[in-house]
């Protein structure tokens, strides 16, 4: 019964286009998905529940922001015309102040594309991987989404099946140690100095990454300048226990998703006690919670078309819990 509207205004690349590869995959999948739906969209917009600003974050930077002169205003001029242009053309916008309004992006300036409107700010519902409540992501508004590295744009086989006991890493990363603090203190106290914990800045030769996440029973999910982390989709995929090292970081699809039950939280504070933490975690609990790592791959997978439960599902899913309490008055 949920209906979405999308805007037809704004012509690709900048509007309803993404790139469907890379760390921002799911900003385009989305946008192509949602373009190419019948269960949810509708074309008439006085039957929709929401309405999707169909701007591409990372689009408007690629073509748009030029690295040299780093004007963001770019951002803001092309995010600020395009509601002028909705509101100026449908009444919906101005109706609700932009509550029933969302957008998505997966760039780590998506929340800022928003700062420019204040209603769509402070209103609408954001869509977003950087959900960050240090720089005021809501999380009774705002919804956060898995970051999924797809480095080709495959969608198919992603996932692995390997028993807990050929896993003989206790814990693995691999990835760029200038990449925000918190990873900086990972290779301060581990790099090098523990063969259970095998931490790279790169891999060595003839090394798979996603071998290497397989043969591990915990794969590191540290923030980066960011506190989304593409390593943790990676983790669940390879029925590895993902442990997430993060501050202020809103998990994709905690509404529903039990975290606790398939992932190891540590504080920051903790990194130098990391192997005692992992160490503590019985054999019955490992067990436990690699059987829900593997319940809940399906909410992290992508397919084409959609399947139940799925990414796309979860995300509308998200913005259904966000839209249905809100009532809307003409």
């Amino acid at each position: 019964m949920f209906k979405i509207f999308v805007y037809e205004e704004g012509e690709p690349p900048l509007f309803h286009y993404g790139s469907c590869k890379d760390i921002y995959s799911m900003e385009g999948l989305f946008m192509s998905l949602m373009e190419q739906d019948t269960r949810y969209r509708t074309w008439d917009p006085n039957e929709a529940h929401v309405y999707f600003l169909p701007f591409s974050v990372v689009m408007i930077l690629e073509h748009l922001f030029d690295p040299i002169i780093r004007d963001k205003a770019v951002m803001e001029r092309t995010v600020v015309d395009y509601v002028g242009i909705i509101s100026n053309k449908y009444p919906f916008w101005n109706r609700s102040i932009g509550v029933d309004h969302f957008m998505l992006s997966c760039h780590d300036w998506g929340p800022r594309a928003t700062w420019y409107v204040k209603e769509l700010y402070y209103n609408s519902i954001r869509v977003l991987c950087n959900a960050n409540t240090s720089e005021y992501f809501n999380p009774k508004k705002d919804a956060s989404f898995p970051e999924i590295n797809l480095v080709t744009g495959e969608i198919t086989n992603l996932t692995a099946h390997l028993p807990p006991s050929n896993r003989s890493i206790l814990a693995f990363f691999a990835g760029n140690l200038y990449h925000g603090k918190i990873r900086a203190l990972v290779f301060k106290h581990w790099k090098g100095k523990d063969n259970d914990i095998q931490i790279y800045e790169k891999l060595p030769v003839g090394v798979s990454y996603s071998e290497m996440m397989k043969k591990s029973r915990f794969c590191l999910c540290p923030s980066g300048h960011e506190v989304a982390s593409p390593r943790i989709v990676e983790a669940i995929y390879a029925e590895c226990v993902p442990v997430i090292i993060s501050q202020n970081y809103v998990l994709p699809f905690s509404d529903v998703l039990r975290w606790k039950s398939f992932s190891i939280q540590v504080a920051v504070s903790e990194i130098a006690n990391l192997k005692n933490i992992l160490m503590g975690i019985s054999e019955e609990r490992y067990d436990r919670m690699v059987e829900n790592v593997k319940k809940v791959q399906k909410h992290f997978l992508v397919n084409d078309p959609p399947k139940r439960y799925d990414v796309f599902n979860m995300i509308i899913h998200s913005v259904w819990l966000r839209r249905l309490n809100v009532r809307i008055y003409s």
